[in-house]
């Protein structure tokens, strides 16, 4: 693989019981009962909060709508990151494969559905800057729509300039892993931050499954510059 392309919520910051719990108090708000966990799963994680919304709300929320109870959930999401200070952090090992990889000088990039106020809370807090060109994050812009479609990861890859195909991808979600499939990485990789190894066991075209960053096996990258 020349590159990696990495999603961001669930992946590489383990906020997905803070989204989880957000949006549990939003969907009840929205629709009169919250969501249930396999409701989550299946429809929040990977999708834009507009497609959450439409699918709370049974019909296609106005921009009014999107943007306010948007706006709402997410400022209750960042301030609750901030305040659990024991997570709010990379995940494990992360940081030291993200040096690795600036050092080894592999193209790399995100690939998340997450809006601009929360990429920029991300950039600011973890200082993304340093590893990645935080220009070229793909983000959720209101034009591409939610995983699974292909567009985000297509957009990541186009803004390193390197095909899908040599990427290799990290996700923790089923809709982000289907998204990946349809964008034709050439190798993904699920990593288990919320639900357990075995959850994963059964999902078709997955390359590995790891528990955290310290299993990602590096020599994926190397293994084709040997052939060189």
């Amino acid at each position: 693989m020349k590159g990696i392309l990495f999603d961001f919520n669930g992946t590489l910051f383990w906020d997905s019981q803070l989204h989880y719990d957000a949006w549990e108090e939003y969907s009840a708000i929205l629709r009169g009962y919250p969501f249930t966990y396999e409701e989550m799963r299946d429809r929040m994680f990977g999708h834009t909060n507009e497609d959450i919304i439409e699918y709370a709300i049974g019909e296609k929320p106005t921009k009014e709508m999107v943007e306010k109870y948007g706006k709402e959930k997410e400022a209750v999401y960042r301030k609750r990151a901030k305040a659990d200070k024991e997570h709010f952090k990379l995940a494990p090992g992360a940081i030291e494969l993200l040096d690795y990889l600036k050092e080894k000088n592999i193209p790399r990039n995100i690939a998340t559905m997450s809006e601009w106020d929360n990429v920029e809370f991300y950039i600011e807090e973890f200082h993304l800057d340093k590893w990645f060109e935080v220009d070229k994050i793909a983000y959720s812009d209101g034009t591409l729509p939610g995983k699974p479609s292909p567009d985000i990861y297509l957009a990541a890859a186009k803004n390193i300039n390197i095909s899908p195909y040599d990427c290799v991808v990290v996700e923790d979600a089923i809709s982000g892993i289907q998204s990946a499939q349809n964008a034709k990485a050439g190798k993904i990789i699920a990593i288990a931050s919320l639900e357990p190894l075995e959850f994963y066991q059964n999902i078709d075209g997955l390359d590995a499954i790891i528990k955290d960053f310290y299993e990602f096996d590096r020599t994926i990258f190397t293994k084709v510059k040997n052939l060189c």
